[in-house]
């Protein structure tokens, strides 16, 4: 039996080199025309993890692998017929490092300290100790801000779509939101979270209070973020749109810090990919089905 893999570039062949000779590896980067024969498994690009997907042929074509933890979009474009799976144990780790990033340059001001470069201002910050923070969606990645929140002597409250032992239920949140000072969200994107951080999902947070969004841009409605800067500080690593143009006005409102989306960008990432992709090699080697499967044939 010969494995027939694809990767995004150059630099996978290297680092794949050692696999099993039962794999034949080629380069693919899903955006040109797709190789002639049969694919058992094809690795997306990282940046671009929707181009082409829709232009795939199915019926030579086993499993599309991501390099994202997300795939919002996938579905509505993946041909009928092709397994996709998402990069669980790449980004969340990363991620939740940049979450508690923001949470703490933005609760004790360090954007703004950036800015006055060349004075000399002090002032009272807001402190992580004995604050009381909401993990807004307890998954892959709200688990991992609690881990690095440890320590820090803070009062964690724990909100998922459903109630559960420890963990308080999302219809929850109107009364909780006032009792928070400040509040990381890691949800994942669907109908349901899309606008969730809106007016009054903002104006039921007491004054002074953070909000950091890791998850994604449309979970937040950005007019909204705009109407109440300044009020309550808002540090994200997503935005709507993406990229945020130069001239928009989320950029100049006060108390809000942006990033551009580099939450999986670190050094782990590229370690942590390359093992999912040999235990997915792994997994069909052995004649089993691949792990992490968000969407089935």
């Amino acid at each position: 039996m010969t494995l027939r893999v694809t990767v995004p570039d150059n630099r996978w062949l290297e680092r794949l080199a050692d696999l099993d000779d039962r794999v034949a590896l080629e380069v693919w980067n899903l955006t040109d025309a797709q190789p002639r024969g049969r694919i058992d498994l094809a690795v997306s690009p990282y940046r671009n993890s929707t181009d082409g997907i829709d232009r795939m042929d199915a019926s030579r074509l086993g499993v599309l692998q991501l390099q994202t933890l997300g795939y919002d979009g996938v579905a509505d474009i993946l041909p009928a017929g092709i397994t996709c799976c998402n990069a669980v144990g790449v980004h969340e780790g990363s991620t939740a490092e940049l979450a508690v990033a923001l949470l703490l340059a933005s609760a004790r001001g360090l954007d703004v300290y950036a800015r006055e470069r060349g004075q000399w201002n002090r002032r009272w910050g807001t402190s992580v100790a004995d604050r009381r923070i909401m993990l807004l969606g307890y998954g892959g990645i709200g688990v991992e801000v609690e881990k690095r929140l440890e320590g820090f002597e803070a009062e964690l409250v724990r909100v998922a779509g459903h109630h559960r032992e420890d963990v308080h239920g999302s219809d929850e949140l109107v009364d909780l939101l006032p009792t928070v000072d400040a509040v990381v969200v890691a949800v994942p994107l669907s109908e349901s979270t899309v606008g969730l951080i809106d007016d009054a999902f903002l104006g039921a947070l007491p004054d002074g209070a953070v909000v950091v969004n890791v998850s994604r841009g449309k979970v937040a409605d950005t007019d909204a973020v705009v109407r109440q800067a300044g009020r309550i500080r808002y540090a994200t690593d997503v935005t709507d749109p993406e990229p945020l143009p130069a001239d928009h006005a989320l950029w100049e409102v006060p108390g809000v810090l942006i990033s551009p989306h580099v939450g999986g960008m670190s050094t782990a990432m590229q370690p942590r990919i390359d093992a999912v992709v040999r235990r997915q090699i792994t997994n069909l080697l052995e004649g089993r089905g691949p792990d992490s499967v968000v969407i089935s044939p």
